[in-house]
């Protein structure tokens, strides 16, 4: 099965979110918008596992959940990767809370290494994927959309407390991935 771990948005973040998508949606840009209800921040992508790895990497969810004190998280941006003016991922930063998100994931990314599954290539960077580019149809309008949005963000303030991590299941479909939560783990006090 396809999974991934994550932290989850509350629904007012995501509604928060979805309306910033739908401001860029007026750019024509040809964009695959995520769906409001699987907005999320992916800590680790596992990919496909079986049940053996399922059960090693519940483990591993709990034992890294139990370590780290609940935390707010701030949005506070927006821009795109590999950089504005050439968008193919859209995200939404964060400032506070990113110091806690890295360090949640370096220790799932340390500890997931160990059964198997291997490391990211590239360096954990803390975002909130919106949407992905497929083509280039109205990418001047989109640069310039996200270029004014980005000069008001800080105006947003959205905040929530991370009280614990997820893996998911994604099951891709026609229609796009269907999400289902195979684990919940808390963040504790130690």
């Amino acid at each position: 099965m396809r999974t991934f771990i994550a932290i989850e948005l509350p629904k007012e973040i995501k509604d928060s979110l979805s309306k910033i998508q739908e401001q860029l949606k007026k750019s024509g840009a040809d964009v695959k918008w995520v769906l409001p209800q699987n907005i999320h921040l992916t800590l680790k992508f596992l990919g496909e596992i079986d049940d053996i790895k399922l059960s090693k990497i519940s483990e591993i969810l709990e034992d890294t959940a139990k370590g780290k004190n609940p935390f707010q998280i701030c949005i506070s941006s927006i821009g795109a990767f590999p950089k504005m003016n050439f968008p193919r991922v859209i995200w939404i930063g964060i400032d506070k809370g990113d110091e806690e998100t890295r360090e949640i994931a370096e220790r799932l990314e340390e500890k997931i290494a160990k059964i198997g599954i291997p490391r990211e290539d590239r360096p954990f960077s803390s975002h909130i994927t919106i949407g992905r580019t497929r083509s280039t149809l109205n990418r001047d309008k989109l640069v310039e959309d996200l270029a004014t949005l980005a000069s008001n963000f800080g105006e947003k303030n959205l905040e929530f407390t991370v009280t614990k991590i997820t893996l998911f299941k994604s099951t891709l479909t026609p229609k796009g991935p269907v999400y289902e939560i195979l684990k919940e783990a808390s963040l504790k006090i130690i």
